[in-house]
C-alpha cells in the first residue's frame, strides 16, 4: 500500500491528538535544530543547508510518509558520502546527486521495493554504521580540541595526518566547552530524559563561552549569521556526463535513505505497536530528497533518534512531524541571529555523542558471539567504510552477505 499515513490518521483525528502532536513536534524541533546544523557542518556544507533540509525534507517526509511518527531530516549516516561528493564535485554536484537519489526512491516506492529491505544483511548495516560513527568522531576532533586544520581531507588517513600536524594548536578552552556539553547531555539524558537535552547542553555551553569571553569559534564567526528565510526552489545544472559521474553517489544516497528510513519506521512500530507502509515511506523519501535538493538542501531520511524522541514525547500522527518542520522554520525566521552564536566545540560534542550512539556499544559484546562468516562481513564492511569508500563497502558487504545467505539456504 502506498497511501500516506496522514490520510488514514485524519479520519479519526481529534483535538486531544492535535495537542499531543504539537507538544511532541516542538520537543523534536528543539532536538533537531542543533543536530541539523552540526550534521551540515560536519558534511562540509553550511549550517543553513542543515536547517533547510530539516524544514523542507522533514515536512514532505511527514506529509507523504508511510509511518505515523517518522521524523525526517539530515542524519549522521550521510556525513561521509556528502563530504566526499562536495569534495569531488562541489555543492552543486551534491544537489544534483540528491535530486537523482530522490527520483530513484520514487521509482523504488512505485515498484514496491520496500519489502526487500529484509534481504540486506544486518551485519552489513551494523558494519557501515560503526564505520560511519568512527569517521564522524574523527572529523569532529578538530573543533572539539580547538585544532587549527585549514582543510580536513575526506580520506580517513588524511584526517589522521591533518590532526597530527595541527596538534600544537590544541586549545584547552575548546576542550572545556566540549566536555561541558557532553556532561550536560549525559546528565540530562539520565536524570531528565524528557527535556530537550541537546539544545539545552549546546545553549548552556555556548552561553558559558560567551560570558567568559573565551576565544571560541562560533557559527557566526565561521559562517556568518544564519539566514532568516528559505531559498527559492531552482533546478541544478544538468548534463549527461555529470549525471553519469554522479550515479554511484546518487545510488549510495538512495540506498542509505531507503535503508535508514525503513529501519527507523520499524523501530517506531515496535515502540508504539504500529504498522508502517514501506512503499509509501520510500515515495515520501523520494519526494523529500527532491524537494530538499531543489531548495539547495542536503540528503534527507527518516532519523531514528528523532523519531524515537517523537514517540516518547507523545507524537501519534504525522502532524507531529509537520509541526517539527514548521517550528524549526519559525526559529530560523525569528532567532537566526541568536542561533548563530552556538559554539563550534559544543556542536562537535553533539556529534561525538551522536557517533557514540550510532556505534551502539550495547551490541559490541554480542558481535563476539556472531558466526564467523557474519562477523567477517561486519568487520570487512566496517574497514572498507573507514579506509576505502562507503559505496564500495556497501556493495561488497551486500554481495558477500547475499552469497553467504544463498549458500546457507542451498
Amino acid at each position: 500500500m502506498r497511501q500516506p499515513k496522514i490520510i488514514t490518521t485524519m479520519q479519526e483525528y481529534s483535538w486531544t491528538l492535535f495537542r499531543g502532536d504539537v507538544l511532541a513536534g516542538l520537543t523534536v524541533a528543539l532536538v533537531a535544530l542543533p543536530l541539523s546544523i552540526a550534521i551540515a557542518i560536519a558534511s562540509g556544507a553550511t549550517p543553513a543547508d542543515g536547517l533547510i533540509t530539516a524544514i523542507i525534507g522533514g515536512f514532505f517526509i511527514s506529509l507523504l510518509g508511510g509511518s505515523r511518527v517518522q521524523i525526517g531530516g539530515p542524519t549522521g549516516a550521510f556525513i561521509v558520502v556528502v563530504y566526499g561528493v562536495i569534495a569531488d564535485h562541489g555543492y552543486d554536484g551534491l544537489v544534483l546527486a540528491t535530486l537523482m537519489a530522490g527520483v530513484m526512491l520514487l521509482i523504488a516506492g512505485y515498484f514496491r521495493l520496500g519489502r526487500y529491505i529484509k534481504y540486506v544483511p544486518e551485519s552489513v548495516i551494523e558494519g557501515f554504521t560503526i564505520g560511519i560513527a568512527i569517521i564522524i568522531a574523527m572529523s569532529e576532533l578538530s573543533d572539539a580540541l580547538g585544532l587549527n586544520v585549514p582543510h580536513m581531507p575526506a580520506e580517513f588517513f588524511g584526517k589522521v595526518e591533518a590532526l597530527w600536524h595541527a596538534r600544537d594548536s590544541f586549545a584547552l578552552q575548546a576542550l572545556g566547552i566540549t566536555a561541558l556539553t557532553l556532561l550536560v547531555i549525559v546528565v540530562l539524558k539520565k536524570y531528565a530524559p524528557r527535556l530537550p537535552g541537546l539544545i539545552i547542553a549546546v545553549t548552556m555551553a555556548s552561553a558559558a563561552a560567551l560570558l567568559a569571553g573565551l576565544p571560541i569559534d562560533t557559527i557566526a564567526g565561521r559562517y556568518g549569521t544564519l539566514p532568516s528565510t528559505l531559498p527559492v526552489p531552482h533546478m541544478p545544472e544538468i548534463s549527461w556526463p555529470l549525471l553519469w559521474t554522479l550515479l554511484p553517489s546518487a545510488l549510495t544516497i538512495a540506498f542509505l535513505a531507503g535503508i535508514e528510513s525503513l529501519l527507523s519506521a520499524v523501530v517506531a512500530d515496535r515502540m508504539m505497536a504500529g504498522n508502517h507502509r514501506p512503499n509509501a515511506e520510500l515515495l515520501a523519501q523520494g519526494a523529500g530528497n527532491m524537494a530538499s535538493a531543489l531548495c539547495g538542501g542536503l540528503p534527507v531520511t527518516g532519523a531514528i533518534a528523532r523519531t524515537a524522541t517523537n514517540v516518547k514525547a507523545g507524537g501519534k500522527t504525522p502532524v507531529a512531524g509537520i509541526v517539527h518542520a514548521l517550528a524549526i522554520l519559525v526559529i530560523m525566521v525569528l532567532l537566526a541571529e541568536t542561533a548563530s552564536l552556538m559554539a563550534m566545540p559544543a556542536l562537535a560534542a553533539l556529534l561525538l555523542y551522536t557517533a557514540w550512539n550510532m556505534s551502539e556499544p550495547h551490541k559490541w559484546k554480542r558481535y563476539a558471539s556472531l558466526p564467523k562468516k557474519e562477523l567477517f562481513v561486519l568487520v570487512l564492511t566496517l574497514l572498507l567504510t573507514v579506509t576505502v569508500d562507503l559505496t564500495i563497502a556497501i556493495a561488497v558487504g551486500v554481495a558477500l552477505g547475499l552469497i553467504l545467505r544463498l549458500r546457507k539456504s542451498g
